[in-house]
Formats: C-alpha cells, structure tokens, sequence
C-alpha cells in the first residue's frame, strides 16, 4: 500500500506522485506518515521533506529519495493522501 502525496507552492505543483513513506518538518518535531497513518493537519516549519517514490507497484521499498527543503507550510493527511502547500525555501 502507498500514499499519495501531493507538494505544492503557490506557484507551482513540486510533486504529485505514490511514495511509499514522507517525512516532514512540523513545528513541534519532525515526524514520518506512513500507509493507513492517523488523519491530521500540521503547521510546517523550515527544514526538508523527505519522501521516497514508487516507481514499480510490485517493489515498494525500491523507490527513489527526494528531498525538498521549505521554510514553513501545512499538511493534511488523510486517507492515505498527503497534501503539504508550502514556501519553497530557493
């Protein structure tokens, strides 16, 4: 099972893909969302997000890194569906 995560600024679409897990910066600690996580909304505050995409359905765990660096923002997640709108720190 995946998650669908969406990174979004104001001016543009940074991601929209199946990741099998993401790690984001919240303002109270930094913390993972895997499959079937918990539903909530955070603040964001400076540091990275880091996720891994899925690139082949039938090997999860063989994704690709990526890491985005940002200065604050939000999330929700809910669903197994992550949407982070945030400022991209350049």
């Amino acid at each position: 099972m995946n998650i669908h995560l969406q990174i979004l600024t104001p001016e543009k679409r940074l991601f929209d893909g199946q990741v099998s897990k993401v790690t984001l910066p919240g303002t109270k600690g930094q913390f993972t969302v895997l499959p079937r996580h918990a539903a909530l909304v955070s603040s964001l505050g400076k540091g990275v997000i880091n996720f891994s995409e899925v690139r082949h359905e039938d090997k999860p765990n063989e994704g690709v890194e990526h890491i985005v660096s940002i200065l604050r923002g939000f999330v929700e997640v809910r669903n197994n569906e992550v949407v982070a709108c945030v400022e991209e720190n350049n």
